[in-house]
C-alpha cells in the first residue's frame, strides 16, 4: 500500500544493515559512521558507476546539502583501512574457516584509469586484452589483493573473498615523488607477513601464480606460512648435500649435486608417472585425469640460501595443455593436495571480473591519494561482505535466477547481491508479521528511486 501523504527525504539505513556492519563500528567516529552506512547502502543498491553521487541518489539524498561530508569519508576522514581489513579477516575466518589451514590467494590486477592528477598511475601490460602474440598497454593503477579461498554455504564452488588490497604505485610515480620503488613481490612480502601476524597460531597457506615464485618472497614467508606457486621447468634444483664425516674438509655444503631439469624429465621415458583425478581443472567440473610425478629438492638461486621444496610436474594425457610444474615450501604436503590448493586460486580472476560487473570497479572518479587508496579496497571488501551476508539469506536449495534459455544450476554472486538488495529495499517492510497487523506503507519516493535505478541503469 502506498502512502501518498508522507514525503520521505532519504531512505533510513535498514536495521539489518546496521547489524551486519556492527563489527566495524569501533573503526569510525559517530558522525562518520552514519555517513559510512549510507555509502555502503548506496554502493549495494546503485547500478552502473559507483561514485559518491550515485550512492546518494539511490538512497534518496540527491538534494542533501551536506553532500561534501560523504566525499570527505574517503578523501579526508581519519580511519584506518588496515583496521577495517583486520576485522574483515577475523569475521571471515571465524565464520567460514573455523579450523584447518587458512588458504589465501594473492594476485594483482590493473584498474584502468586516466588522469594527470592520479599520482600512482602507470603504464602496464593489460592482461585481459593481451595474448601471447599481441601486447596491449593500459594506463591505470596496480592493485595487489589477498583473498581467502574457501567454500561458502550457498554454493558448491570455492569463492575468493578479498580481505586486504594494497596499491602498488608505478616506478615512474615513485621516482617523481622521490620514494624508493617497491616491487610487487615486496608488497606481497609485507602483506603476507601482516596477515600472518593477524592470525597467530593458525596455519596459513599462500597461493600465487608464477609472479610470486621468487626466492626472497619464499624465504620471508616460510618461517610463518607455506607458499605454493608455479615453478619454471628449468629451475635450479639440487639434491641434499652429502653427510659430513670426520675426513670431510672445508665448510658444510649447502647443496648436493644438480638434479635433472624438469623439462628433461618430461622427455625421459624412464620417468614414472602416477595418474590422479583433479576437480575444477580448466573448467572440468567432474574431474580431469592428469599424470604427475613429484619429489623433494633444494631450490637454489645464486645470492640466496637454498630452500627445501616439494615439486610436482603435471602433464595432460591428452596433450591439450602444456606441462606445468608447481612447488610447495611445505615438503610434507601430498602432490594431489598441492594441485588442489593451487587450482583454488583461479577463482581470484572470477572475483576481479564480478567486482567489475556488479560493484562498479573502474567506474569511480576519485583522484585524491586518500580516496584512491580507499575506494577500490572498499569495493573489493564489499564483495566479501555480500558473500557473507548471503549465507544468512540463501541456502543450497535456493533457486538461481535462470530462464528457459539459461540453465543455471548453481547460485552465483549475482544471486547473492540480488538477495542482499532485496533485503535492503523491502526487508524492513515485510520482514515479519506483527501480532496486530497494521498497514505498512511503502513510501512513494522509494518506488520512484527503484524505478529510476532500472531506467538509468547502464
Amino acid at each position: 500500500m502506498l502512502d501518498q501523504n508522507r514525503a520521505v527525504v532519504g531512505d533510513p539505513v535498514p536495521q539489518i544493515l546496521r547489524q551486519w556492519l556492527q563489527t566495524w563500528r569501533p573503526c569510525f567516529t559517530a558522525p562518520s559512521w552514519e555517513h559510512v552506512l549510507v555509502l555502503v547502502m548506496g554502493g549495494l543498491l546503485a547500478t552502473g558507476k559507483r561514485t559518491v553521487t550515485s550512492c546518494l541518489r539511490v538512497t534518496g539524498r540527491a538534494q542533501a546539502v551536506n553532500f561534501a561530508s560523504y566525499h570527505q569519508i574517503l578523501n579526508r576522514a581519519r580511519w584506518s583501512s588496515r583496521a577495517v581489513a583486520r576485522r574483515l579477516l577475523g569475521i571471515i575466518v571465524e565464520r567460514l574457516v573455523p579450523d584447518g589451514p587458512v588458504v589465501i590467494g594473492m594476485d594483482d590486477t590493473i584498474e584502468r584509469r586516466w588522469g594527470r592528477r592520479i599520482n600512482a598511475r602507470g603504464i602496464y601490460r593489460d592482461p585481459v586484452r593481451s595474448s601471447h602474440g599481441h601486447f596491449v598497454k593500459a594506463s591505470g593503477l596496480r592493485w595487489l589483493s589477498f583473498m581467502v579461498l574457501t567454500p561458502v554455504s550457498w554454493t558448491s564452488l570455492i569463492k575468493a573473498l578479498p580481505i586486504l588490497t594494497l596499491l602498488a604505485p608505478s616506478e615512474r610515480s615513485n621516482l617523481r615523488r622521490g620514494c624508493r620503488h617497491k616491487l610487487l613481490t615486496d608488497w606481497a612480502r609485507q602483506g603476507a607477513l601482516q596477515l600472518s601476524r593477524w592470525l597467530p597460531g593458525r596455519r596459513i597457506i599462500f597461493v600465487g601464480d608464477s609472479s610470486f615464485a621468487v626466492h626472497q618472497l619464499a624465504h620471508a614467508i616460510t618461517p610463518r606460512a607455506t607458499l605454493i606457486s608455479r615453478l619454471r621447468l628449468d629451475a635450479n634444483l639440487f639434491a641434499q648435500p652429502p653427510k659430513r664425516t670426520s675426513y670431510t674438509a672445508g665448510r658444510p655444503a649447502q647443496k648436493g649435486s644438480a638434479l635433472p631439469k624438469l623439462k628433461t624429465l618430461l622427455a625421459n621415458p624412464a620417468t614414472r608417472w602416477a595418474r590422479i583425478l583433479v576437480s575444477a581443472w580448466y573448467g572440468h567440473v567432474n574431474g580431469k585425469a592428469l599424470e604427475i610425478t613429484s619429489d623433494t629438492a633444494l631450490w637454489y638461486r645464486p645470492g640466496t640460501p637454498v630452500l627445501p621444496v616439494r615439486w610436482v610436474l603435471v602433464r595432460d594425457p591428452n596433450g591439450k595443455r602444456d606441462p606445468q610444474a608447481f612447488f610447495s615450501t611445505d615438503i610434507t604436503l601430498e602432490p594431489a593436495d598441492i594441485i588442489a590448493l593451487y587450482v583454488r586460486r583461479w577463482q581470484i580472476e572470477v572475483t576481479f571480473a564480478e567486482t567489475r560487473a556488479h560493484l562498479g570497479v573502474e567506474t569511480q572518479r576519485q583522484w585524491t591519494d586518500n580516496a584512491i587508496a580507499r575506494t577500490t579496497p572498499a569495493l573489493l571488501g564489499l564483495y566479501s561482505l555480500i558473500s557473507l551476508w548471503a549465507c544468512d539469506l540463501l541456502t543450497t536449495t535456493s533457486i538461481p535466477y535462470a530462464a528457459a534459455w539459461y540453465r543455471k544450476t548453481n547460485l552465483t554472486f549475482s544471486d547473492a547481491i540480488a538477495a542482499v538488495r532485496l533485503q535492503l529495499w523491502v526487508g524492513d517492510i515485510n520482514s515479519r508479521s506483527p501480532p496486530h497487523p497494521e498497514p505498512q506503507y511503502i513510501p512513494t519516493t522509494r518506488l520512484v528511486r527503484m524505478a529510476q535505478a532500472l531506467c538509468f541503469a547502464t
